[in-house]
């Protein structure tokens, strides 16, 4: 029985063998929580994996959550680091353009928000 080994299988009422699914947890999604729009990405540098993003509105501080959400890019993230003309800043205001980290891949024209709930949420 080479397919025992391989991994974790479970026969079914027809006597078939199926892999064993590993339940989804539960979240809840990008699009269901309470955001506001803060900017767009203007650039990619993909060797560093930063994104330049022209801040809209509001303030954005280091250690905020934001998503990304573009046509191919959903993901959110906290903002570790944040830069200004290649200087660290914890803070930057309306019409700024500032280079952040990203964990993922972003296109040009991504929209960038920032969660107002105040809560973590897990993705």
């Amino acid at each position: 029985m080479l397919f025992g080994l391989l991994g974790k299988k479970k026969k079914n009422d027809r006597g078939s063998v199926k892999k064993a699914v590993k339940p989804k947890a539960k979240t809840r999604p990008v699009s269901k929580i309470k955001k506001q729009i803060v900017g767009e990405v203007t650039h990619y540098f993909s060797k560093v994996k930063a994104a330049v993003i022209k801040i809209k509105k509001g303030p954005v501080n280091a250690g905020d959550i934001i998503y990304i959400k573009g046509h191919t890019t959903d993901f959110k993230q906290k903002i570790s680091s944040m830069q200004i003309d290649r200087k660290l800043v914890d803070k930057a205001a309306k019409g700024k353009e500032v280079g952040v980290r990203v964990k993922r891949r972003v296109r040009v024209g991504d929209v960038v928000y920032k969660n107002i709930t105040g809560k973590a949420v897990k993705r």
